[in-house]
């Protein structure tokens, strides 16, 4: 009998992951949709994703299924050819690839059961999330962006923004997409609801609840990247277009981030120069995701601050 969860030891894993010679293709995608045994659908996808030699991170609710994995290229088709014919919903699923792909993204097959795909908080009588923001191509998005009627509201993390982001975007400065939406309703009261208001993220799937909030408050023209930055850059990169994505794209898993230009939106914590590379505090009990330098890195021993280096010492 299969199992239906890992087994093995972090440390096993990560020699496996550092072993393996498969190539595999970094991919994301997300769909909205009515589950009814939300363990039942995990624990298929799980079995046959493990069969697959699928590794990443899974979420499952009773509102749809967002996914993160690495994909052995080989059973990439197999992949897509199962989740249509296991379900008529993902037939017309958008799969978002990496634009940075290395092996080293996901260590294990993770599948959880979770209340919502997206934590929102969000408790609104008649909000139906049916009601979505148009999609824009991205080949249209540099074509608008120098718009002073549009606005461009970037709906990740605070973290995320700070190294990479669309100029003219604006961001609410919290580190959960919880607080952003509570924002979100208090930026939107002092707008006028004819107001022209594009949305994005990584790969969609917060800004089809952030534009069915907008829609819900009453905004007709809201608009959001097809694919999101993931889909944005690999297009315009096909067609040898400019980016006006600039910086680095923060992404949730060991690579961290993936490099879209050569401009360095950052500053690091302790000293502020320009700077985009994050890491966790060196002290498990503050654990901060944070900017440092090579220089402050050293000084500081990878620890956010002096007082987290004396703390673990001590």
């Amino acid at each position: 009998m299969t199992n239906l969860y890992n087994t093995l030891s972090r440390k096993i894993l990560k020699e496996n992951n550092e072993n393996r010679k498969k190539k595999y293709m970094i991919i994301s995608f997300y769909k909205y949709f009515s589950i009814v045994n939300t363990t039942k659908f995990r624990n298929f996808i799980y079995k046959f994703f493990n069969n697959l030699n699928i590794l990443g991170r899974i979420y499952i609710s009773s509102e749809g299924i967002n996914a993160q994995i690495s994909v052995p290229e080989k059973n990439y088709k197999k992949m897509k050819y199962f989740l249509i014919k296991f379900n008529n919903n993902f037939k017309d699923i958008h799969f978002n690839h990496c634009i940075e792909n290395k092996d080293n993204a996901f260590w294990l097959l993770s599948v959880k059961v979770r209340k919502k795909i997206v934590a929102d908080n969000l408790y609104i009588p008649n909000l139906d999330y049916k009601k979505k923001g148009i999609y824009i191509d991205p080949i249209h998005v540099n074509k608008i962006i120098h718009e002073k009627n549009v606005i461009f509201i970037d709906i990740r993390n605070r973290y995320e923004y700070e190294v990479g982001h669309f100029i003219r975007s604006i961001n609410f400065s919290y580190n959960t997409f919880r607080e952003q939406l509570q924002e979100l309703i208090n930026y939107i009261q002092k707008l006028k609801k004819n107001k022209k208001i594009v949305m994005y993220c990584t790969g969609g799937i917060r800004c089809e609840k952030a534009t069915s909030l907008l829609i819900h408050f009453g905004f007709k023209k809201i608009y959001q990247i097809q694919g999101g930055i993931l889909n944005y850059v690999n297009k315009i990169r096909k067609k040898n277009l400019k980016s006006y994505f600039k910086g680095i794209n923060f992404v949730f898993d060991a690579r961290i981030s993936e490099k879209i230009t050569h401009d360095i939106l950052g500053k690091c914590y302790n000293c502020g120069i320009a700077y985009n590379k994050y890491l966790n505090c060196k002290n498990s009990k503050c654990n901060l995701l944070f900017i440092q330098c090579i220089s402050c890195n050293t000084n500081f021993n990878k620890y956010c601050s002096k007082k987290c280096m004396v703390e673990n010492i001590l």
